[in-house]
């Protein structure tokens, strides 16, 4: 079975051999030592010298995580949304009871930085919910360019959703002042879900000691002192761990760089063939992301038949649609460890069910 979502990603043979070992102590220092060199293995990409913690959660519950340990009930929130994931970010501020603003970016577009500066000139936030890579729609937003805005602006915490990005395009945490960056092991990592792991900033760790949104399971400061060590609060999923060691050590090998511009040029190459099929590619062109890319369903093809007959007859699992898009477009992912014959295997029989559904 090709699969080709935007996560969970294929697991490498080696990747899978690791989850398969036997159980440890998860107070022993075998873990502790585990534990460490994950740490210090994803911390290149996130390019942060702040903690990183795991969590043994899906990056929703990361997500969760970082509002539940930044906010309290009633405070200022800007979420700036271009899909169903920055709309999630923004859903789960407004159960906590944050009075979340929602800067709203027609699907398929990018973040205007100029619109998120003006929004803060017109109310003071203490936090910004920020989608990198919104995975709904194939987009990558231009967080640099919109985290100048806003550190032209005001103080507000910057809590970014890095899920289906980091790992796979670059980040730099610590240059652009991101406060709590969150990620999920079935992403770019290649490697079963079961993790999220975040990185909190000192201006993140100081608004924990003040937010008053109950937690307890979630509760960062809980993980901090125990990650140094190399332990956790609760029982981890030492599985993903072991997973994540095999992973990081693929990505060590390749290289940041080279992994970046692997991703680049899949990602181009899929646009490409996209569009030498007659397809149309949702995203702008400007702003399309590299991990995942989003593609119209042509007029008069059922969405769901086609994703339906790429499974059952052609052994290929693509992405559909999502909210207003359920139907309307599929969605290839290439993030992981993916390769251009990968691409083009699930394109071959992309091309071969559109003529089967005509």
């Amino acid at each position: 079975m090709n699969l080709r979502i935007p996560g969970p990603t294929p697991c490498p043979p080696d990747v899978l051999a690791a989850v398969g070992r036997q159980m440890m102590n998860h107070r022993g220092p075998e873990v502790a030592e585990l534990t460490r060199r994950v740490v210090g293995g994803l911390r290149p990409f996130f390019r942060t010298e702040s903690d990183i913690i795991l969590l043994t959660a899906s990056g929703t519950a990361g997500l969760e995580a970082a509002i539940v340990n930044t906010l309290s009930p009633g405070d200022p929130v800007l979420a700036v949304t271009t899909g169903v994931f920055g709309d999630r970010f923004a859903e789960i501020a407004e159960g906590y009871g944050a009075d979340v603003t929602r800067l709203s970016f027609e699907w398929g577009t990018a973040v205007d930085p100029a619109e998120v500066s003006s929004a803060l000139a017109e109310k003071r936030f203490r936090a910004v919910l920020l989608t990198h890579n919104e995975t709904s729609t194939g987009v990558t937003s231009p967080l640099g360019e919109i985290c100048e805005s806003i550190h032209a602006r005001s103080g507000p915490l910057l809590l970014v959703d890095a899920i289906s990005s980091l790992g796979a395009l670059p980040l730099a945490t610590d240059a652009l002042g991101l406060d709590v960056v969150v990620t999920g092991s079935q992403k770019a990592w290649g490697v079963p879900p079961g993790m999220a792991m975040l990185s909190v900033s000192e201006r993140a760790w100081h608004a924990a000691s003040t937010a008053r949104i109950p937690r307890f399971y979630l509760d960062l400061e809980r993980y901090r002192a125990p990650v140094r060590e190399g332990q956790f609060p609760w029982t981890p999923s030492l599985p993903v761990l072991y997973g994540l060691e095999v992973a990081l050590e693929r990505m060590r090998l390749e290289g940041e760089e080279a992994i970046y511009a692997r991703h680049a040029r899949v990602g181009a190459h899929t646009r490409a063939a996209v569009s030498a099929l007659g397809l149309e590619l949702f995203a702008d062109p400007r702003f399309a992301s590299n991990t995942v890319t989003a593609v119209r369903v042509p007029e008069g093809i059922d969405g769901k038949a086609l994703t339906r007959t790429l499974r059952e007859r052609h052994a290929t699992v693509v992405g559909g649609g999502q909210g207003k898009l359920t139907g309307k477009i599929f969605r290839l992912g290439h993030l992981g460890f993916v390769t251009v014959d990968d691409v083009d295997q699930a394109l071959f029989a992309v091309s071969r069910a559109l003529r089967e559904r005509k």
